[in-house]
């Protein structure tokens, strides 16, 4: 099992900064890579971010590529989401993932570990 814990979120001005953090903990010796996804109030979970973890390979979604950046620190176990100039529209929980089968994916169904969320408020 691996245990994710995220941390960073909060109350961020549009246009502002904000970064999140996600520790991982158990058996990291297993992850293939890690992830971020978003919920939104009254809507479905997306997909935001994921990083391979043996590499630099990243993905993201379209609405936020340019802006946010996923990166890792394997000393530490941890991934982090740089959110630059967010929008309101981007308020939502923010889940951590990680995925111990090979391969790194954008569905949520393809991620094995998630973490409990974190809240990430943009006001404008």
């Amino acid at each position: 099992q691996v245990q994710l814990v995220e941390s960073g979120g909060g109350l961020v001005q549009a246009g502002g900064s904000l970064r999140l953090s996600c520790a991982a903990s158990g058996r990291t010796a297993s992850v293939r890579a890690m992830g971020w996804f978003r919920q939104a109030p009254g809507k479905e979970r997306e997909f935001v971010a994921a990083i391979r973890w043996s590499s630099e390979f990243t993905l993201y979604a379209d609405s936020v590529k340019g802006r946010f950046t996923i990166s890792k620190d394997t000393a530490k176990n941890t991934v982090y989401l740089q959110m630059n100039s967010p929008t309101p529209e981007e308020t939502a929980v923010y889940y951590c993932t990680a995925r111990d089968r090979p391969g790194i994916v954008r569905s949520a169904d393809g991620q094995d570990y998630w973490g409990k969320g974190t809240l990430v408020t943009v006001f404008s």
